[in-house]
């Protein structure tokens, strides 16, 4: 029990020795901000003062301006119209009025009327022979039994002739005999307009 009171002690007499800290020194000098505000408050008062006491000064050393006059506008008397005074024509000759012109007689209008042209009718020369008119020619009888059936649907009459070539017969197709031609080439546009051609046309053999 002895000793633990000792190391107690010698313990608690070696306490650890605490350094004072020293106090920094301020080497800046406070300056004194009471003496520069009053300082800077009497310049901007001087100043407001001197700029009031010019402005009082300039307003009363300047002359009011006096009111223009103004004159009245000078009215120009308007011109007076003139009289327009009628032009003076040149007196004309009279003119003595022309004669009655005469009545002219048209007789040559009357005759014309009066008139009857006679116009001959010229008469068709008879051809010295008929003619036919040939609307195909075929190795075989059946393909002109063809054509000519499609000729009979248009309502003309057609009949085949067969002719002896050098290689063979031809059946050949023919309408007519027509007295005229004209007859001829109107069954021939007949025909054409049905799609049968080509439709030859000459003197009958």
């Amino acid at each position: 029990m002895a000793t633990k009171d000792y190391v107690k002690r010698g313990r608690a007499q070696k306490a650890p020795k605490t350094q004072k800290k020293k106090p920094a020194r301020n080497n800046r000098t406070a300056t004194p901000s009471g003496k520069r505000f009053p300082l800077l408050w009497a310049i901007i008062a001087a100043a407001l003062v001197g700029t009031m006491s010019y402005g009082l000064y300039f307003l009363s050393a300047t002359p009011s301006p006096e009111p223009a006059v103004t004159q009245p506008a000078e009215t120009k008397p308007l011109p007076t119209p003139v009289e327009s005074q009628p032009s003076k024509r040149e007196a004309q000759p009279e003119t003595k009025p022309l004669p009655p012109k005469p009545a002219e007689k048209w007789s040559y209008i009357e005759e014309l009327e009066n008139k009857e042209i006679k116009v001959e009718a010229k008469k068709e020369q008879a051809p010295s022979r008929p003619y036919l008119m040939q609307c195909g020619a075929y190795r075989s009888e059946t393909q002109a039994d063809e054509r000519k059936a499609m000729i009979a649907f248009q309502g003309l009459t057609s009949q085949i002739k067969v002719s002896q070539g050098e290689k063979g017969n031809w059946y050949r197709v023919i309408l007519g005999p027509y007295q005229q031609k004209r007859k001829a080439e109107s069954d021939r546009n007949k025909l054409r307009r049905a799609g049968i051609e080509p439709c030859a046309i000459w003197f009958w053999e």
